[in-house]
């Protein structure tokens, strides 16, 4: 089934069944490229509000392009205390929200409340508004609280001390590794250099549990990488809701490897060229 017809509900369920559904975080704050990225084959597009520069009103075209191309849309919002960038994220049609930086099961809770209706949240009820076009107010709002995704992000050592309690409170329905700021915040940044603390027993310990606590409570397991080489390691994993990294990043490793083909066809010519310097490792 085509993602651009599914319901919200239908795309977590077959998350839940090992469908993998691969994606791109979104950090420049371009409709053109979102509604470019929404036709390029990826299931879902997520716009990182949390650092990327994008204002409500560039979010909302954002969305609107992302929607024009068939894929999920999902945001990514401040925090769990951020109810209004969760509220403006909903009204304006994304299909989830990714919210960062989870520690207790408590923050857990807040987090779910700002993105469902009452009785399971208390997200407010408006109209009209982008979100209840299609199907209206009550054929959206009677139905938001199982379309919706809401994926809470492990991206720190406390989090993963309290992963078993987080992962059970209701309405949760991924659990979005986040390894970078996982690895900083577990300190392996100064045990290990780099990129060894990806691949760090400490890191596979923290995964493991992670893992197990969603296995335990049904729980979408999601995840960002910097490209492709480790994605069938993370799918043997039970990982199935991937990022390959986010557009810009993108753009850099596609310049990267364009610049490389041109400094190759200067040397075979005898011409001294040679790239300027570059933000990739």
């Amino acid at each position: 089934m085509s993602t651009s017809i599914l319901s919200g509900a239908e795309f977590k369920q077959q998350l839940r069944d090992g469908a993998p559904k691969m994606g791109l975080f979104v950090n420049s704050h371009s409709p053109t490229l979102c509604e470019q990225l929404a036709h390029s084959g990826y299931d879902w597009l997520l716009v990182d509000t949390q650092h990327g520069p994008m204002t409500n009103a560039k979010l909302s075209t954002m969305l609107c392009a992302i929607s024009s191309g068939g894929a999920k849309s999902m945001v990514r919002v401040g925090g769990y205390g951020d109810r209004i960038g969760i509220q403006q994220a909903l009204d304006m049609g994304a299909d989830g929200v990714l919210i960062p930086y989870i520690n207790t099961a408590e923050e857990a809770r807040e987090a779910v409340s700002c993105a469902l209706y009452p009785t399971a949240g208390t997200r407010s009820v408006y109209f009209p508004q982008r979100s209840t076009n299609k199907a209206g107010l009550l054929g959206y709002v009677g139905n938001a609280n199982k379309n919706i995704i809401v994926a809470l992000q492990v991206e720190t050592a406390s989090c993963i001390e309290n992963i078993d309690e987080i992962a059970a409170v209701p309405g949760v329905d991924m659990l979005f590794l986040g390894q970078n700021d996982l690895c900083m915040s577990m300190g392996l940044f100064e045990t290990y250099e780099f990129p060894l603390m990806y691949t760090s027993p400490e890191l596979q310990a923290a995964t493991d549990k992670l893992v197990a606590a969603a296995g335990k409570n049904k729980a979408i397991l999601g995840l960002f990488l910097f490209g492709t080489d480790r994605v069938g390691e993370f799918l043997d994993k039970g990982f199935t809701f991937i990022s390959v990294g986010n557009d810009l990043h993108h753009v850099l490793t596609q310049a990267g490897a364009y610049v490389g083909k041109m400094e190759a066809i200067a040397k075979e010519k005898g011409k001294q060229w040679t790239r300027r310097p570059t933000a990739l490792l």
